[in-house]
């Protein structure tokens, strides 16, 4: 996953803290700008990917596959499943990969209502192991990106409220990873932390939904959703990669 500074995560967010009961604002030329950097590697390297289609389609983050040249998804201990093509958002840290067949897809949500402090649950493999983290929404932010490519492009900023397990310091590797709301359905897709701040970064609705309008060659045809609350999304998220909804994404070389 990207990031803006590298200190470990702050401790959650108290549960007295109260959240205005309010939608989301649309976005402004006076949201907050973030600066990330898309390091030049040509380094084998992982994050998180999540089908939304049965014919073999996945979402991503764009910065964990471009320009890699070897992509496969892995669905076993000892098991992957070769990439056959990728698409990138030039616009967007976005992409869609495409296999032989799927699983079970995510049921996306790009126009449903956004409040502030709603829950997201957070859902990968971070630092190429299985864990989850959940947050409360903050605001929208713009997320400008430079290095490897530049990009400009509205996100929703999130606190880190919760973690699964023994998860610690970065989330590394859950980039690509689904982020869902209360309801079960995506809402997002995480791309970038800031950890001293204890922010985590998504794609904005309208981003996805522009995306998958241009680029997606298969249905959209998830239709089962699970609710999810702060002392079930551990379990949820070992049934969505034990179910390889939610996968682990290998770059295994770059151009």
């Amino acid at each position: 996953m990207t990031h803006s500074d590298s200190a470990d995560a702050p401790p959650p967010i108290p549960d007295e803290i109260n959240f205005p009961d309010v939608t989301l604002p649309a976005p402004s030329i006076f949201d907050e700008e973030v600066l990330v950097e898309v390091e030049e590697s040509h380094e084998p390297g992982l994050g998180t990917a999540f089908s939304i289609g049965r014919e073999g389609m996945w979402l991503t983050a764009r910065h964990v596959v471009d320009s890699c040249s070897d992509l496969a998804v892995q669905v076993g201990p000892s098991r992957i499943v070769q990439v056959q093509r990728y698409e990138i958002d030039e616009d967007s840290d976005l992409a869609l990969l495409y296999t032989r067949g799927g699983p079970e897809p995510t049921v996306l949500d790009l126009e449903g209502e956004l409040r502030i402090g709603q829950f997201g649950y957070h859902i990968g493999y971070p630092q190429g192991r299985a864990g989850e983290v959940t947050s409360r929404l903050l605001a929208r932010s713009t997320l400008r990106s430079y290095g490897r490519y530049q990009t400009s492009e509205p996100v929703l900023a999130w606190a880190e409220s919760g973690r699964t397990g023994d998860l610690v310091g970065s989330l590394g590797g859950m980039s690509g990873g689904p982020l869902f709301n209360e309801e079960g359905s995506v809402v997002g897709v995480t791309i970038a932390e800031s950890p001293r701040r204890g922010r985590i970064y998504t794609t904005a609705p309208v981003s996805m939904q522009n995306f998958l309008n241009a680029e997606a060659d298969y249905q959209l045809d998830g239709d089962q959703t699970r609710r999810l609350h702060p002392d079930n999304y551990g379990g949820e998220g070992d049934r969505l990669r034990r179910d390889l909804t939610v996968v682990k994404v290998l770059c295994r070389a770059r151009n």
